[in-house]
């Protein structure tokens, strides 16, 4: 097979190896913290924000390869951009920026990143229509 799905592979493996912009900032303006139960992945996300534009995107966590190299290559998408754009990025987008074809469980590896970002950015506690998804514990 080869061809385009192995660089995009190339390109995750790069990611996660060698993350862009891991690590933490003094005093963020937005922190959240989100965790993928399924597969044990944790992700932080700090921003600093200056006139409504993301100046600085640190993150940290653990996990699989998607979840991580995902976390990578969104915030070096983010950086510079001003908080609506970010509000606009879209799951499709993510998946358009890893590449490759994932199935249900990976799919919410590779959303984690995107989710913890936009609940960050929108100040929510927890995403709509979660608490009937997650079931009863």
């Amino acid at each position: 097979m080869g061809g385009w799905n192995e660089l995009y592979r190339e390109n995750i493996l790069d990611h996660y190896k060698h993350p862009r912009n891991r690590g933490t900032l003094e005093q963020p303006d937005i922190t959240y913290e989100d965790a993928n139960p399924l597969c044990g992945d944790e992700l932080r996300m700090e921003l600093r924000v200056k006139d409504g534009r993301i100046e600085q995107v640190r993150w940290t966590g653990h996990g699989c390869s998607i979840s991580q190299a995902a976390a990578s290559m969104l915030s070096e998408r983010i950086e510079g951009r001003t908080l609506d754009e970010v509000k606009q990025l879209s799951r499709d987008d993510m998946l358009e920026m890893l590449g490759i074809e994932l199935g249900p469980v990976r799919l919410k590896c590779a959303l984690l990143a995107l989710k913890t970002l936009k609940a960050g950015v929108y100040g929510i506690t927890q995403w709509p229509g979660e608490e009937e998804e997650e079931g009863g514990s």
